[in-house]
């Protein structure tokens, strides 16, 4: 159960980006942690009077990390109080790390009951998988502490050890979960006199009275706090590392630099001078394109053509990660430049992307290399200076008079358009003199729609049954693509199966019937299934009525809270369009059908059409978000609005006997 907890403290300490590597040995600075002492005031707690109600708090966390060394690791210590029968679920540990570069060691943990008995975690700890994207294993260390009541104190800690030789940036997040008492955090910089390295640090949201972060005389930096209230988790917010209260440190191999725009122009030519080291086998690309395209060609032509070569290779990025002992026996080269990811036919996502680049100037059409920001985690901000957070590659393509930003490297999606993370988004496009600033193209709503088309029959009965058509487009084909790639056939029939479930408020019975084409980069595709939903239809006296939004679940509980803390933030644009035409079961007729609306205007709209054809119904619905990011204080009214499209979908369709069945 603290896995976002853990994640919030684990996702910063294990930067992506290896920065810099060590060739010096140093020894550990840090002393071993031990456990603390019962405290009488903290085992007679019964709450907390700034955190009313919690089910727990944190006593204290302590954060000690130390980079001066061969190996560097973070010492991680946790106090929890257990104030309710909820908060007995804090006693599932899960400490979240990547595989390739951390390990977990040195883990303890007990639990001290109410009256200060103490019983010592003794049982195992399990690898559990949390995630495997782009070639990284994400793994947790789970265990669970033993004998856990109303009133006790969990205590744990450990130590990650990162990979041998290398720094990575670290990171304090100080807002957790749960309302943390005290925090104590340390971090002891890297220093070599043979490998210089700049640190920097900033902050947001610093708790009332924190201070900032200082630097001792032996360099180490420290920072306290007390009272931080608890991190509020609201759908639809920004990243949690956006919005938690946290300190970032960079280090660098790059003098520092006050003006951020000398700092990205001297960065931009290097970052451009490694590109083009990379992508500069002119000959080599030459004699490929000459492979894929015909002289005839159009450019337009020339650059799907290649687009698609491109995404037919091996892409490593997207296959679930190897042990050393594979990797060994298949003894893949490495890979050095587009032409090795050519010959070898098989590249990750970046190499890809790159060779994509490549092609398309070997071709004679004009492209540049553009290091953008993954907005999946965090928005980038050139102020911060921070060139890690510049972590997506993509290709700017200028055909026509037109901008078009590829990425081939990112499996399924199709040319023209990118994955959600790196829409909409800033991006340096690289050049010799530095580059300039981009922007991604952000795609509107009606490119990311599901469409659902049914065909249903009413029983007598009350059953509604009949087939349905979904078909997704753009992002939302996309994105299931993705999530899906590593499925069989029965997960992927499940997966679709129940998301269709999901639409329906109400028990629903659900077949898939066709098979998707799931390894394709087109825009959209569609699925096929048998649906019926019992008792659809109630009776009342005489009448029988049913709601009017049959594919509306996901929308009657949007936005149900009163008050807001963080920005709206929807991961792109999207539709949701309905077309559901129903035969009505034989002596029955319609005797009302709710008003037509059309409500809302270009950032969020919602229509509903209920049309009366005597022996069927045809029910049009579409629900249009057309936003990205919305500042909380225009919460309200985009509340009301989903009240709006609630209250009208929740409006009722009443049928009653005809004329003459009534006779008979």
């Amino acid at each position: 159960m603290l896995l976002r907890r853990l994640l919030a403290t684990v996702s910063t300490t294990l930067s992506f980006l290896v920065l810099v590597h060590l060739g010096s040995v140093q020894a550990r600075a840090f002393e071993n942690y031990g456990f603390q002492a019962p405290v009488p005031e903290e085992l007679q707690m019964t709450g907390e009077p700034l955190a009313p109600g919690a089910p727990a708090i944190l006593l204290y966390r302590r954060i000690d990390r130390d980079d001066n060394g061969r190996t560097s690791h973070e010492d991680n210590y946790f106090r929890i109080k257990i104030l309710t029968e909820e908060g007995r679920k804090y006693a599932d540990i899960e400490i979240p790390f990547f595989k390739e570069s951390t390990n977990v060691v040195n883990i303890h943990a007990r639990t001290i009951s109410p009256n200060g008995a103490i019983t010592n975690f003794d049982g195992k700890v399990f690898d559990k998988n949390i995630v495997k994207a782009k070639g990284v294993k994400y793994l947790a260390k789970t265990f669970t502490l033993p004998a856990v009541q109303v009133g006790s104190i969990l205590e744990y800690y450990y130590t990650f050890d990162f990979s041998e030789q290398y720094i990575y940036d670290s990171h304090w997040i100080l807002s957790d979960e749960l309302f943390t008492k005290s925090i104590s955090c340390s971090l002891k910089p890297y220093q070599n006199s043979y490998v210089p390295v700049s640190l920097r640090w900033n902050w947001q949201g610093l708790p009332p009275g924190a201070g900032t972060p200082q630097q001792d005389a032996k360099g180490i930096v420290h920072l306290t706090a007390n009272n931080v209230p608890a991190f509020q988790t609201e759908d639809y917010m920004p990243p949690a590392d956006e919005v938690r209260s946290r300190v970032d440190f960079i280090y660098s191999e790059d003098t520092y630099e006050k003006d951020p725009a000398v700092y990205w122009r001297k960065k931009g030519k290097k970052l451009n001078d490694s590109l083009e080291s990379f992508v500069g086998k002119h000959k080599a690309m030459e004699q490929a394109v000459a492979q894929i395209v015909a002289p005839s060609d159009t450019p337009e032509v020339k650059l799907q053509k290649i687009y698609s070569r491109v995404q037919q290779m091996r892409n490593t990025s997207y296959e679930v990660s190897k042990t050393t002992q594979e990797e060994k026996r298949e003894n893949e080269k490495n890979i050095n430049n587009v032409e090795d990811v050519w010959k070898q036919g098989y590249g990750n996502g970046v190499q890809l992307t790159w060779l994509f680049l490549g092609l398309v100037r070997a071709a004679g059409i004009e492209a540049y290399g553009v290091w953008a920001s993954d907005r999946r985690h965090y928005f980038f901000n050139p102020g911060e200076m921070n060139p890690h957070k510049l972590d997506s590659n993509v290709v700017l393509v200028k055909l026509n008079g037109k901008d078009i930003y590829c990425d081939p490297g990112a499996r399924f999606t199709p040319l023209g358009l990118l994955p959600w993370t790196e829409t909409g988004v800033q991006g340096l496009r690289l050049d010799k003199d530095g580059g300039g600033w981009v922007r991604t193209e952000l795609p509107q709503s009606d490119e990311s729609q599901i469409v659902r088309k049914a065909n249903l029959k009413l029983s007598e009965d009350g059953d509604v049954e009949g087939t349905l058509k979904v078909t997704y487009t753009g992002l939302e084909a996309l994105n299931r693509r993705v999530e899906e790639r590593n499925a069989d056939d029965t997960a992927r029939k499940s997966f679709l199966e129940d998301e269709v479930k999901e639409y329906v408020p109400a028990a629903s019975e659900v077949e898939l019937t066709s098979k998707p084409d799931w390894n394709a980069s087109d825009r959209s595709f569609s699925a096929d299934f048998r649906i019926k939903v019992p008792g659809w239809v109630a009776g009342a006296g005489r009448r029988a009525l049913f709601a009017v939004g049959m594919f509306s679940a996901p929308e009657k509980h949007i936005f149900d809270h009163a008050n807001r803390v963080h920005p709206i933030y929807i991961e792109f644009p999207f539709e949701k369009v309905d077309d559901i035409t129903m035969e009505l079961p034989q002596g029955w007729q319609v005797a009302t059908v709710p008003k037509a609306q059309n409500e809302g205007g270009n950032v969020v709209a919602y229509t509903l059409k209920v049309e009366d054809n005597k022996t069927t119904l045809h029910l049009q619905r579409m629900l249009h978000v057309n936003l990205l990011l919305m500042d909380q204080k225009y919460y309200a009214s985009l509340r009301s609005f989903f009240q709006v499209v609630r209250t009208g979908d929740e409006q009722q369709v009443v049928l009653q006997p005809d004329t003459a069945s009534a006779t008979k």
